[in-house]
C-alpha cells in the first residue's frame, strides 16, 4: 500500500486543508487515527476532508480512537478516562494512496511516553509537512524537519499554506534541503471548488514511494 502522513508544525496552520487538498490531488483515502473535538464538530477533520475533497465517504476511513474534546490526544483521552497505546495502531487495508492526518505536530502526546512522531514511525509512511507560510515558519519548519530525520523518517515535502511568500519558500527548500510540493493561499470561501482549485497546483509527481 502506498500513502503519506501529513503533520504540521503546529496546530491549526491548515493540515487538515493540505489534507483535503492531497487526497483530492492523488485520488485517494483518508484516515486520521486519532480525532478529537467531535463535541464541537461530529465527524470531525474526517467529515471536513469528506466534504472538501469531494470524495466517497467510504473512502474515509474510521478513526481508531475518537474523542469529544479539542485537546492534545493525552489529555482529551484522560477526561474520558481512556487511555492510547501504541499497538492500538495498525495501517488499514486501503486500494488507493493513503492520506494519514495526525493530530497537531510531531510531538504532541498520545500518552504520558509516547509521541506522535512514534507512532509516525511505527506506520512508516514518507511524511509531509504542512506550514503557515508567513513570520515564524522557517524556525517552525526547520525544527519539524530536523526531528523527522533524527528518526530517519522520510521526508516528502512541504506544504505551505497561507499568502504566498516567495522568500520563506526558499528559505525553507534552501536550508531544510527539501521540497516545496506546493502553497496553498488562503481559500476565500473555502469550498469543494476552490480546494480543487488548490489540488490541481500541488506537484505530486514522485510524491509516493
Amino acid at each position: 500500500m502506498s500513502g503519506i502522513f501529513v503533520t504540521g508544525t503546529d496546530t491549526d496552520v491548515g493540515k487538515t486543508v493540505a489534507s483535503a487538498a492531497l487526497v483530492r490531488a492523488l485520488d485517494g483515502a483518508y484516515w486520521k487515527p486519532v480525532q478529537s473535538g467531535t463535541a464541537d464538530l461530529p465527524e470531525g477533520d474526517s467529515g471536513i476532508v469528506a466534504h472538501l475533497a469531494g470524495v466517497p465517504f467510504g473512502r474515509i476511513l474510521p478513526p481508531r480512537h475518537s474523542f469529544a474534546a479539542p485537546l492534545s490526544p493525552d489529555q482529551a483521552a484522560a477526561l474520558e478516562g481512556r487511555s492510547i497505546a501504541l499497538d492500538d495502531f495498525t495501517l488499514p487495508a486501503c486500494d488507493r494512496p493513503l492520506v494519514v492526518e495526525g493530530a497537531g505536530g510531531v510531538l504532541v502526546p498520545l500518552n504520558d511516553q509516547v509521541l506522535m512522531i512514534d507512532l509516525m514511525e511505527r506506520l512508516g509512511l514518507p511524511v509531509v509537512v504542512a506550514a503557515r507560510s508567513g513570520l515564524g515558519t522557517i524556525n517552525h519548519t526547520l525544527l519539524t524537519l530536523q526531528a523527522l530525520r533524527a528518526r530517519d523518517l522520510t521526508v516528502a515535502g512541504v506544504v505551505l499554506l497561507g499568502p504566498l511568500n516567495a522568500r520563506n519558500r526558499t528559505a525553507i527548500e534552501h536550508f531544510g534541503a527539501v521540497r516545496v510540493i506546493g502553497e496553498i493561499p488562503p481559500l476565500a470561501p473555502l469550498t469543494p471548488e476552490t480546494l480543487a482549485n488548490a489540488a490541481r497546483d500541488l506537484d505530486v509527481k514522485g510524491l509516493l514511494p
